[in-house]
């Protein structure tokens, strides 16, 4: 085994002190401006230094996430802000504007820059043609399979980053313009609309034959294949979850920090039913899938119930007394009984 970074997502103050308290290596984070998540609270100028400095003081690496595709009368104002990133010592800018990137590299040649999910460079072509630019770092597509990544990782000399948990999306890494197209907020200029959410109706001659939330894929879990992906040798392991809360940034990175320092050991490498219960019950989508990382699932990769977090099952309902409200159930799981108090 070797070692391999930790990445976590960092959507405002509070979430980059849980992933740094919490075990993370590095983190990635938005500013204002030229992210994909803009629905986010992200970070202004003087927060952002403020985050590299609490980040760089406990050893934790920051990575900038300037990862759209950026206007022709916006390229000067994008540069501005790396080049303020770069003199408030951020280690690295994830970009997805190839255009950019080029400029970047030229204009800082010490400041790494890695390729977002969203070029989806799915082969080692593409991984050799940014190596030539000058990346540092490639972030996978996310249609890849361990044996594509491992021979992929074999035939670079580049850092390569996959995704270990979280949002899927429906179409090829994020590229998606269907949120576009339906509602004119674009995926790629970080204001999705999450149109693979919604609920659709799939006919065949006029005829129904299924409906519901059948686009909204599984969020990914890759717990028990962890010690297969670190021997694939890619470098770093980046949880998804910008937009989710503190508490969920926490708990993640602190259960996936868990497992891959279990994996670099000599202990048996064995996943504990409370820790995949734990994360069922900060956020699921209908349960788990490992994405394309083990094959193309096809509907196993897709819930079409509910488009959000449906929580855990912890009992069964007995009865309902719909006139007062009552109802009793028997749990199957032990439960916190929480009580609120008001003045």
């Amino acid at each position: 085994m070797h070692s391999v970074e930790l990445l976590s997502p960092v959507g405002d103050w509070d979430s980059l002190v849980a992933a740094v308290q919490n075990g993370a290596n590095a983190v990635y984070f938005g500013a204002n401006e030229f992210n994909a998540r803009m629905n986010s609270k992200n970070f202004n100028r003087e927060e952002l230094k403020r985050a590299i400095e609490y980040a760089k003081l406990r050893n934790v690496k920051t990575n900038l996430t300037l990862n759209i595709l950026i206007k022709n009368d916006e390229f000067s104002e994008a540069l501005n802000l790396v080049e303020y990133a770069y003199e408030c010592g951020i280690d690295a800018i994830i970009v997805q504007d190839l255009g950019l990137a080029r400029e970047i590299i030229k204009m800082f040649p010490d400041l790494d820059v890695h390729s977002s999910t969203q070029m989806t460079i799915y082969n080692i072509d593409g991984v050799n043609q940014i190596e030539k630019i000058g990346f540092k770092r490639c972030v996978l597509a996310r249609e890849l399979s361990v044996e594509e990544i491992k021979n992929i990782c074999k035939n670079t000399n580049i850092e390569i980053e996959v995704f270990i948990h979280g949002a899927l999306c429906i179409c090829y890494s994020g590229q998606c313009l269907m949120s576009s197209i339906i509602g004119g907020r674009s995926g790629n200029r970080g204001k999705c609309a999450g149109t693979c959410r919604l609920p659709y109706t799939l006919l065949k001659n006029e005829q129904e034959i299924d409906k519901g939330y059948l686009l909204s894929s599984k969020d990914v879990c890759t717990l028990d294949i962890l010690p297969e992906l670190i021997e694939s040798g890619v470098k770093s392991f980046k949880i998804e979850g910008r937009m989710k809360s503190p508490e969920y940034v926490g708990l993640v990175t602190s259960i996936y920090r868990k497992y891959i320092d279990l994996a670099n050991t000599n202990k048996p490498y064995i996943v504990k039913q409370e820790d995949k219960e734990k994360l069922m019950q900060i956020f699921n989508r209908g349960g788990f899938s490992t994405g394309y990382l083990k094959g193309k699932l096809g509907k196993e990769m897709i819930y079409k119930n509910k488009p959000n977090h449906i929580g855990i099952y912890v009992g069964k309902v007995l009865k309902y007394n719909p006139n007062k409200g009552y109802v009793k159930f028997k749990c199957d799981k032990e439960i916190s009984i929480r009580r609120q108090y008001s003045n």
